[in-house]
């Protein structure tokens, strides 16, 4: 007989299965080194926007003068700034916990833990069996094989939170969401910053059109390096020295900063947690494989999230929670395939970016008979009074039945604008169902939305 009906292996999104169980009645043990509430909250989207508000405030001032405004920015506060981070950020954690803690009917196992044979995961010297488990143990910073990294001190999303004084100088290893966003904030707290990126071009999966147009409008405050690897790094008295090969021309080059930030992608915590000890197939990369329901190779455990590799973003995640309880609790015998058709995320840089769907390319390699709708954020009235900003709006439509297959957008606001396509393309019918289905990013503005749809309560009158 197992010792608990549920083990969830992770705090963040896994946290939906947690409170479902618990309000069924169910035995749930929960693994959970800490702190409580995932990647989102500690280290990734929530951190990481209240850093990037303030870098968005400061930018406004920098340009007021385009609107005839003489703004002076007397002072920035950085430790202000991350002390407000760390001290929300601690009390939502903290606030989590406790109630975890509260709950008789969950037992929370603090450490990391390790999948030791069929069904059973080890943690510290207690071992935990469970008739259904649930895998959501996330994922970190990816540390690229770089010559002498080991031996220096570097930045990544997560101890970057930390500091109470900004570099001076710093350079970022990557040029996907993380390096791109981390670039404006560090920029606008006054910074030195330049971007070392493998790729042909900053943020490779999006519309060739978006990506240029960030890379045109990020020279303006950052230098952008595409084309170049990170070979080596070492550490002088008070520099550090990243050398980058041109993949172009292969030319070395030595770059020189204060501070040396990875943001070269995310790595499986598969290699701590070991599930293949249970029979759980990963694929190439370390990530657990799972097919349309969410489902692993093992009967009776499940995985989502960044444990999944796929689209990691917490939106997505929470959604997939969703799924995963129906198919196990919700109606036996039927159950969802995840949609990943729509999937929306946006990019907190300046410019802001935003997506959803499939780009011009990925639409027209599926077969489809592709239109192509566009317009610049300057041809509008509100551009215009925003001292035409450069962005634009693209949308990608199948030409026959007019569905909206993607939708792309660079530009001020970015984030809120998406939400307009993502809910179009959703409906199914007339009511508000639309808005509760589709998925909203997060976090951003329109999610006060869909939380005021979600609380509508039909009243009939007798």
């Amino acid at each position: 007989m197992a010792d608990f009906d549920v083990l969830v292996v992770g705090s963040g999104s896994g946290m939906t299965i947690v409170a479902n169980a618990v309000a069924l009645g169910m035995k749930v043990a929960l693994v959970e080194k800490g702190p409580m509430g995932g990647t989102c909250l500690n280290r990734g989207c929530i951190p990481s926007k209240m850093l990037l508000y303030p870098a968005d405030v400061v930018a406004l001032v920098k340009e007021a003068k385009k609107l005839g405004i003489e703004a002076t920015l007397n002072k920035i506060d950085f430790h202000a700034i991350m002390e407000r981070m760390r001290r929300i950020v601690h009390e939502d954690s903290s606030s989590q916990a406790a109630g975890v803690e509260r709950d008789r009917r969950i037992t929370w196992f603090k450490d990391v833990g390790e999948f030791v044979s069929d069904y059973t995961m080890k943690v510290k010297d207690r071992k935990l069996n469970a008739d259904k488990i649930f895998i959501v143990s996330g994922a970190r910073c990816y540390k690229p094989p770089i010559k002498g990294l080991s031996q220096i001190n570097y930045l990544t999303s997560e101890n970057l939170l930390e500091l109470d004084e900004p570099p001076r100088s710093i350079v970022i290893v990557g040029g996907g969401f993380v390096a791109v966003e981390y670039a404006h904030f560090f920029s606008q707290m006054g910074a030195k910053v330049s971007i070392l990126q493998r790729a042909p071009r900053l943020l490779p999966d999006v519309e060739p059109e978006i990506s240029e147009l960030l890379a045109s409008e990020m020279r303006r405050y950052v230098d952008v390096f595409t084309n170049h690897e990170a070979v080596e790094a070492r550490e002088t008295k008070d520099m550090k020295v990243v050398i980058a090969r041109d993949r172009t021309s292969g030319k070395m080059r030595e770059f020189s900063a204060e501070s040396v930030m990875l943001a070269a992608g995310r790595a499986s915590n598969a290699d701590l947690t070991k599930p293949e000890k249970t029979g759980v197939d990963l694929d190439e990369r370390g990530f657990i494989k799972v097919n349309q329901y969410l489902e692993t190779s093992k009967s009776n455990i499940w995985a989502f999230g960044d444990a999944i590799g796929k689209h990691m973003f917490k939106h997505v995640a929470n959604y997939e929670a969703e799924v995963v309880w129906h198919n196990v609790f919700g109606h036996p015998g039927h159950k969802i395939k995840a949609d990943y058709s729509a999937i929306p995320f946006a990019v907190f840089s300046h410019p802001e970016i935003a997506s959803v769907g499939l780009t011009e390319k990925q639409a027209r390699d599926k077969g489809h008979e592709v239109a192509v709708g566009r317009a610049d954020y300057k041809d509008t009235a509100k551009g215009l009074a925003m001292s035409e900003p450069e962005g634009f709006v693209k949308i990608i439509a199948d030409a026959k039945t007019g569905r909206i297959l993607g939708g792309h957008i660079i530009g001020p606001q970015a984030s809120i604008l998406i939400q307009e396509i993502i809910n179009v393309m959703e409906c199914r019918e007339e009511n508000y169902g639309a808005v509760l289905r589709a998925l909203h990013i997060h976090p951003a503005l329109p999610e006060v939305v869909q939380r005021a749809v979600g609380s509508i309560q039909i009243h009939t009158h007798q």
